[in-house]
C-alpha cells in the first residue's frame, strides 16, 4: 500500500512539474544543483555572474571545489576557455564567463568528465533586432519589441525592463553572442537623439556584465533630419563633424558602444548616392567617426536597383570594384543568398569575391520565408549548408566560413549576424522550436564548425529533458532530433523545390502566390520574374546564355553551375529554365520530380504531427498542445501551398499530376483569394 502511495505522489508531482512549464527559460531550465565552492583570484561583475551561474547549477560531485585560473596561453584566443578538471581556464573574464556556461552545459548533458577548450570562430557575435521604435517588429512573429514601445515612459527603464534584459543578455551569454542591435535596419533617426541614446545608455548597462556590447541600426540621413543641416553628402566638412560629435556623445554614454549597422541606398533607405557619392565614402566617413574609440560600421551589401539587371548580380555588382578601398574598421555584411533569406539559395558569391575587405555572414533567424512562427523549420541546417559551401576562392578549402572568420586572411576583427526572432511572447520567439534557432545560431557563431545534428540533440536535452532523463533517449531525444532535422528539407520541399524562389503572396511573404504579377510594381517584386513558367518549362536562366549571375563565382563552380547536367538539383531551377520533359537523375521529368518533392514535403509535414503526439505524456501539457496547435497550421499550409504551385505550374506543364498522389483539395481560384488575404496566416 505504501508503494501506491508513493507511486500516486510520485505521478503527481511530475504531471504538476509537466504542467509548469511555457517555455521561457529556454534551455536554462532550473535544476536542483549541488553544493560548490567558487575559488577566483580577482572580482568583477562578470565573474560574479559566473560564479552564481555555477553555484546555481552545478551538477558535479557535491561539495568540489571550481577555480577561475587566468594564463597566457597562446591556444587561447580573445574569450575562448578551456575546462581542465577543477578550473576554468582563460585570458578573460568572459572566457570564466563563457567558460562556465560550457560546463554547465556539459554537465546537463552528461559530458562534464571530459576535458574541453573552445575559442571563438568570430570575435563579434551579434543579434540584429529589426525593432521600431514604436514597439513593432518589422518581420517579427513573437510579439512586440523587448526594448521599445508607445507611451510617456517608453524611455524609461522599469524594473520589469531590467529583470527581462537580464534574462535576455544571460540567454545570449549561455551560447556566446556578445552583441545586439537594437534597433532595426530600416532605422529611425530619432535613435540618435539624446533622450534615446539616454535609453541605449541604461540598456546596456544591464546587458554590458553579461558580454553583450550594444550597436545601433543608423539612418544615413541623420544630419539632415536630427542635425538640422541642409546635406547628409559623406564629403560634406560639416557632415563628418556631425557624426565625430555625435559618436563622441555616444561613446561618453557607452564607453563600450560597439559601433553602427548601416543600410543605405536599398528598398528607399537614403545613403550616399543620393548625393552622388559611393558606399565608400558614406561607410568611410562613419568609420572616421567611430575609429577613435573603437567602433565598426556594418556596412550592408544588401542593395538593389530597378533595372532589368538580374536582381541576385547586383549586390556583387556594386560592391566588389570598391574591394580594399574600405576603412580598416568597416566589414560588409552579406546575406547568406544573393537574394533575401529564401528558404534555399546558393551562397552568395560576394562571400568568395572581396579578398582586402573583411565580410561578414548575415543570416536571419526570424522565419520571415519560412512560415514565421506557425512552422517548425530548423535553421541551423541552412546556416551550416552557407558556411561549409565551398567558394573555391584559393582553390578547394576556401569555404564560406574560412572567407569570413579570418581563417583565409589575418583581419582585426571578424563578425556575423544573425536577425533575432525574440518578441514579448512569453516564450521569447512564438514557437517552442523556434527557440532552438536562436540557440543554433548563437553555438554557429561560436564555432562555425559544429554540426546541427549535435546542435539540435544539445538543444532538445536542455529544453525537455533533466539531465538523469536518460530514458527518454529513444522514446523523445531521437524522435525529435529526427523531426529537426528534416524539417528545412521540408519545408524547401513544399514550399520552393529545385531551386524556386521567391513565388511568395505579395507583402506579406507568407503564403504561395506563383502567379502574382503587377505592371504598377517593379518586375522584381513579383513572382513571375523568378519562376518565368511558360509553356517550355520551368526557371530562371542564369547561365551563361541567360543573366550569367553564373560568372560571379569561381570555378569549378561557373562551369558546374552553368551547365544543366552538372548543376546540382536542389539548384537546378535557379540557374536554368529547364523544359518540362527534362529528365532529372531519378528518371523522372522536371514536372513528375516537381509534383513528388510538393507531395513529399506536406507528408513530411504530417509525419511530424503523428511524431509529436508520440510525445505526449513525455513533455509537459503546455509546450505540448503549443506545438501540436502550430503543426496543424503548417500541415494546412503545406497542402495549401502544394495545390496552388501544382494547379498553377500544371497550366504550363499541360501535364498530368502522377495518379499515385493525393489530388489537390483546393481550387485554383479559391487559393488565389486565400493567400491575397493579409489575415492568411
Amino acid at each position: 500500500m505504501k508503494k501506491i502511495i508513493l507511486l500516486l505522489i510520485i505521478i503527481t508531482a511530475t504531471t504538476h512539474f509537466l504542467k509548469a512549464e511555457d517555455g521561457h527559460q529556454l534551455w536554462l531550465r532550473n535544476t536542483a544543483a549541488k553544493q560548490v565552492k567558487v575559488v577566483s583570484p580577482r572580482k568583477s561583475p562578470v565573474l560574479s555572474i559566473a560564479t552564481k551561474e555555477i553555484k546555481n547549477g552545478w551538477l558535479g560531485k557535491d561539495g568540489a571545489e571550481l577555480k577561475f585560473y587566468f594564463v597566457k596561453d597562446g591556444s587561447i584566443t580573445d574569450d575562448g576557455f578551456r575546462l581542465e578538471g577543477d578550473k576554468i581556464v582563460a585570458k578573460t573574464d568572459l572566457g570564466i564567463l563563457y567558460g562556465s556556461y560550457e560546463l554547465l552545459r556539459r554537465q546537463y548533458l552528461g559530458k562534464s568528465d571530459q576535458n574541453y577548450s573552445s575559442n571563438p570562430s568570430y570575435s563579434r557575435r551579434i543579434l540584429n533586432h529589426w525593432d521600431n521604435l514604436d514597439g513593432s517588429v518589422e518581420r517579427g512573429y513573437a510579439g512586440g519589441s523587448i526594448f521599445w514601445r508607445q507611451g510617456d515612459s517608453s524611455l524609461q527603464l522599469s524594473e520589469a525592463d531590467i529583470a527581462l534584459y537580464k534574462e535576455y543578455a544571460r540567454a545570449n551569454a549561455s551560447i556566446g553572442i556578445n552583441g545586439t542591435v537594437l534597433n532595426n535596419v530600416n532605422a529611425s533617426a530619432k535613435i540618435l537623439t539624446t533622450a534615446y541614446l539616454q535609453k541605449v545608455q541604461s540598456i546596456a548597462t544591464v546587458l554590458r556584465p553579461y558580454g553583450l556590447k550594444v550597436y545601433l541600426s543608423v539612418n544615413f540621413s541623420s544630419p539632415v533630419t536630427v542635425g538640422k543641416l541642409k546635406t547628409a553628402d559623406p564629403l560634406d566638412p560639416a557632415v563628418r563633424q556631425w557624426w565625430a560629435a555625435k559618436a563622441k556623445e555616444i561613446y561618453s554614454l557607452i564607453p563600450d558602444f560597439g559601433g553602427f549597422l548601416v543600410k543605405a541606398n536599398s528598398e528607399g533607405q537614403p545613403g550616399p548616392q543620393n548625393f552622388g557619392r559611393t558606399h565608400v565614402d558614406g561607410a568611410n566617413m562613419m568609420a572616421d567617426a567611430l575609429s577613435p574609440f573603437g567602433g565598426i560600421v556594418m556596412w550592408r551589401a544588401f542593395v538593389y536597383q530597378p533595372s532589368n539587371e538580374d536582381r541576385t548580380k547586383q549586390a556583387y555588382n556594386e560592391f566588389l570594384k570598391f574591394d580594399g578601398k574600405f576603412k580598416k574598421n568597416v566589414i560588409i555584411q552579406i546575406k547568406n543568398g544573393p537574394l533575401d533569406f529564401q528558404p534555399r539559395e546558393p551562397f552568395s558569391p560576394l562571400f568568395g569575391a572581396m579578398i582586402k575587405t573583411p565580410v561578414m555572414p548575415e543570416f536571419q533567424i526570424t522565419q520571415e520565408y519560412l512560415g514565421w512562427s506557425n512552422h517548425l523549420v530548423f535553421l541551423s541546417t541552412l546556416w551550416e549548408e552557407c558556411l561549409q559551401s565551398d567558394t573555391y576562392r584559393n582553390g578547394k578549402g576556401s569555404t564560406v566560413a574560412a572567407c569570413t572568420d579570418g581563417t583565409l586572411d589575418k583581419r582585426t576583427f571578424s563578425a556575423i549576424a544573425g536577425v533575432s526572432n525574440i518578441g514579448l511572447e512569453r516564450n521569447w520567439t512564438g514557437h517552442i522550436f523556434a527557440q532552438a534557432n536562436w540557440y543554433a545560431f548563437g553555438r554557429l557563431a561560436w564555432d562555425n564548425k559544429f554540426k546541427s545534428e549535435d546542435i539540435a540533440d544539445e538543444w532538445i536535452r536542455q529544453t525537455f529533458l533533466s539531465p538523469t532523463e536518460k530514458k527518454m533517449e529513444g522514446n523523445l531525444v531521437k524522435p525529435i532530433k529526427e523531426m529537426m532535422m528534416q524539417s528545412r528539407e521540408a519545408a524547401v520541399d513544399y514550399m520552393m523545390p529545385l531551386g524556386l524562389h521567391h513565388i511568395f503572396a505579395e507583402g506579406h511573404h507568407y503564403g504561395p502566390a506563383p502567379w502574382f504579377s503587377n505592371k504598377a510594381i517593379r518586375a522584381d517584386w513579383t513572382s513571375v520574374y523568378y519562376h518565368n513558367a511558360d509553356l517550355l518549362g520551368l526557371g530562371f536562366n542564369r547561365s551563361s546564355t541567360g543573366s550569367n549571375a553564373v560568372e560571379q563565382y569561381h570555378e569549378p563552380l561557373r562551369s558546374t553551375f552553368n551547365s544543366l547536367e552538372s548543376c546540382p538539383e536542389e539548384y537546378l531551377l535557379w540557374f536554368h529554365h529547364v523544359p518540362w520533359t527534362y529528365k532529372l537523375k531519378n528518371g523522372n521529368d522536371l514536372w513528375t520530380a516537381l509534383c513528388y518533392r510538393y507531395d513529399s514535403g506536406l507528408q513530411r509535414v504530417r509525419a511530424f504531427q503523428r511524431i509529436w503526439d508520440s510525445t505526449k505524456g513525455l513533455v509537459d501539457d503546455d509546450r505540448f498542445k503549443s506545438v501540436q496547435s502550430k503543426l496543424k497550421i503548417q500541415s494546412r499550409d503545406a497542402q495549401v501551398w502544394k495545390d496552388a504551385c501544382l494547379l498553377y505550374f500544371q497550366q504550363f506543364s499541360k501535364r498530368e499530376i502522377p495518379y499515385d498522389l493525393e489530388r489537390p483539395i483546393y481550387e485554383l481560384d479559391t487559393l488565389k483569394k486565400l493567400t491575397k488575404s493579409k489575415d492568411y496566416e
